[in-house]
């Protein structure tokens, strides 16, 4: 850690516990002035008001938090970076497994007026210095057992670092900052504004490197609502975390919502999903529902079938989001489970929700439909700007509280993705009669992988970076299990003879593991339109024939 670097004269967190505002009793502290609930702040805050002795948040096995606790600590934690010197508008990263220390840390950033950047554990020190430089983070937070490649990134940035340890329920978060006094209830004189910028995350672009999405309070808090009406979530709903809370599903939709109905939510022990603990953490903890990606629905009915539970928690539905659902796979969660599965529809850029199948009392929900739309306009427009009839084609566009306002210093990307009143998705799709949403394709040729959107030429840039390789292109293919994978084809500079294996080696050392091409096509060329320009669904259909070709039968002797 570079304790010379500037951000300590103004950042200095204590490390112990010892002052005696720490140990007040949580029902007893100013939660500040009533803030406006169109802040995601001022949304807990009255929740923990009016719930204060509900449970909250728990760490599966371990213990329990309150709403009343949980707001506690998250006024201390603000505190304590206010009155260390973080500032309105700083932005600060994290990059945690889905732990206490990261609920607590991400909403008392929020609470400071800061800016929380959640970041994937599983990125290179390529990619977290990317991000870290792209979002100009003043600080990087991780657990107590660190996070290299981050820290490395940090490091050659001159990023300083910190870890956040919560020991027991009724301790205060601790934090690897310098010791300094503290006010430790100067956060209660803040008031946070529905304008204030809260969280910052990166979408992927096909043209171009990930795009910074500003959301603001107002953002989240309409999210939230929106979220919680079209599920009715209320105090008496509990639900297992099962998606991580650097993408804005799980950290939206799983958490955030619940929290703001006054539900409850529990972390898995080991801070991630596990098929083996998920249905005994869902029937412990009385679970209502869940909301996962198609993959983990997938992975979850295959346990059913291979290894059956002897009882299964009564659930008001199962949600599912971020990739295409198949109708199979909806059927047999149905079955299986005895709750109707809602397939919804969402984006980084729209804080999550956009449209979802409803609950039963409040209409029919539609296999291979992604719904209605939900707090928010929503219209079909052809390319001059026009809205489209019931059953015809043409981009999905939005508009609502709920949406970013702008791409953070990518004018090209607001250019094209504000136009007419709308914001531009890059979908295709249809309403049909009934106002659910069907969507078709994509304009953009984002691959979605089990949820995870990787930019195809992010990954050819890596493969580029490779001395051996001349030309690269990646592109999307079916996948039974994650929707789409993907493939690469790779043309090798002159002398060269490296192989599919050396290729993917490479990718691993630059790229998350989810980016990594499962299959490299060694090739002599790629085809192109009559214009001489490549376009990925071409080359994607050349060598899936191929492959195709490989495997069917041959005849003869």
């Amino acid at each position: 850690m570079n304790r010379n670097h500037p951000i300590f004269s103004r950042i200095a967190l204590p490390t112990s516990s010892s002052s005696s505002s720490q140990s007040q009793n949580p029902k007893n502290i100013n939660f500040g002035p009533v803030m406006d609930t169109m802040t995601l702040t001022g949304l807990l805050n009255q929740v923990a008001g009016k719930f204060p002795e509900r449970r909250a948040l728990s760490v599966s096995g371990k213990f329990d938090i309150t709403h009343s606790r949980l707001q506690h600590l998250i006024e201390n934690a603000a505190s304590r970076l206010v009155s260390a010197g973080v500032k309105p508008g700083d932005v600060i990263s994290l990059t945690f497994p889905n732990t206490v220390e990261f609920v607590i840390t991400f909403l008392a950033i929020i609470r400071a007026q800061a800016v929380a950047a959640p970041l994937n554990p599983a990125y290179t020190a390529e990619e977290f210095e990317f991000y870290l430089s792209d979002s100009e983070s003043k600080l990087l937070l991780t657990s107590t057992e660190g996070n290299k490649p981050a820290q490395a990134a940090a490091s050659k940035l001159n990023i300083p670092h910190a870890t956040a340890l919560l020991t027991k329920p009724d301790s205060e978060l601790t934090l690897s900052l310098p010791n300094s006094e503290s006010e430790l209830d100067c956060a209660s004189k803040l008031v946070n504004e529905s304008s204030d910028m809260a969280l910052f995350l990166h979408t992927s672009g096909t043209t171009s490197r990930p795009k910074g999405v500003p959301l603001t309070q107002l953002n989240l808090a309409a999210s939230v609502n929106n979220i919680k009406s079209v599920y009715k979530l209320t105090e008496n709903d509990s639900t297992i975390i099962v998606l991580p809370l650097f993408h804005v599903h799980g950290l939206v939709a799983g958490l955030l919502s619940s929290l703001g109905a006054g539900g409850a939510v529990a972390l898995p022990a080991s801070g991630r999903f596990s098929a083996s603990t998920f249905w005994s953490d869902m029937n412990n903890y009385k679970a209502t529902w869940y909301t996962a990606v198609p993959t983990i629905h997938q992975i979850i009915i295959d346990r059913h079938y291979s290894k059956p539970e002897p009882v299964y928690p009564k659930l008001r539905f199962i949600r599912s989001c971020s990739s295409s659902l198949a109708p199979a796979i909806m059927a047999r969660l149905e079955e299986a489970f005895g709750a109707p599965v809602l397939e919804a529809y969402a984006m980084t850029e729209a804080t999550h929700l956009m449209s979802s199948n409803p609950s039963p009392e409040d209409g029919p929900h539609k296999a291979g439909s992604v719904g209605r739309a939900v707090g928010q306009q929503m219209a079909i427009l052809d390319e001059k700007g026009e809205r489209q009839g019931a059953g015809k084609k043409g981009e999905v566009c939005i508009r609502g509280a709920n949406v970013t306002k702008g791409y953070k210093n990518n004018a090209e990307a607001n250019k094209a993705a504000f136009q007419f009143g709308w914001f531009h998705t890059g979908d295709l799709g249809f309403l049909d009669e009934d106002g659910y949403l069907h969507l078709v394709g994509r304009i953009k040729e984002l691959i979605n992988r089990g949820g995870e959107k990787i930019s195809p030429i992010e990954v050819d840039t890596v493969l580029l970076s490779h001395p051996d390789i001349a030309q690269a292109v990646c592109f999307g293919v079916p996948d039974d299990k994650y929707g789409e994978e993907i493939n690469g084809a790779v043309i090798l500079r002159d002398g060269s003879n490296i192989d599919e294996d050396e290729v993917q080696k490479f990718c691993k050392k630059n790229l998350a593991t989810f980016k990594v091409p499962k299959r490299v096509f060694i090739t002599d060329s790629v085809p192109k339109t009559a214009t001489g320009k490549i376009q990925r669904r071409i080359v994607a259909e050349h060598f899936l024939a191929q492959v195709s070709a490989a495997k069917a039968p041959r005849s003869g002797a």
